[in-house]
């Protein structure tokens, strides 16, 4: 495995895509933030503590999503659910769809599937740490990238986070 971000690294990126966030969104007025199980999730709680720094905002909300039923694959595997929690209503609001890795783009229509038996967003923007943008399949970019990161299609990138705050790494698997 070959790390392509470091805690510190990963740190700074966080924070350069809490700052892009709120040049789009000052206040994050009508904003809410879901993140897709499970990288989605991780850097999306580490988003919201860095929006809450950066901003001085503490009522962010942030919903958990779990496209396991939505995948197009979903019959050639037996899967096991995330937990899923949107506590809030997205009618009419902003959704920032949050991610650790954008690929093929097939996670993302599958998580836009889910959002809409929720509501009606008034808009939904995508930020994601990682674009591997070569191997899309799908018509989806996002929004904010941390960084776009040059792979073969075999090649996995993984996001690994130690429990309690520990060490957060973006590793590059052949």
């Amino acid at each position: 495995m070959q790390p392509i971000l470091d805690t510190t690294a990963y740190a700074k990126a966080v924070q350069q895509l809490a700052i892009a966030l709120l040049e789009r969104h000052p206040n994050l007025n009508n904003t809410v933030l879901v993140g897709i199980q499970q990288g989605g999730v991780v850097l999306g709680w580490d988003l919201v503590r860095q929006l809450r720094k950066e901003s001085g905002l503490q009522d962010l909300e942030m919903g958990l999503l779990d496209i396991t039923f939505y995948r197009d694959d979903f019959r050639t595997s037996i899967l096991a659910p995330d937990r899923m929690n949107i506590p809030f209503s997205i009618e009419d609001k902003t959704v920032i769809l949050i991610d650790d890795v954008l690929f093929t783009g097939r996670t993302i229509k599958a998580a836009l599937d889910v959002l809409l038996d929720y509501g009606r967003p008034g808009r939904v923007e995508l930020l994601v740490l990682a674009d591997r943008k070569e191997h899309r399949q799908f018509p989806i970019q996002a929004d904010y990238v941390a960084l776009t990161v040059s792979t073969q299609r075999s090649q996995k990138l993984k996001l690994l986070s130690a429990e309690g705050g520990g060490q957060t790494l973006v590793l590059l698997e052949s």
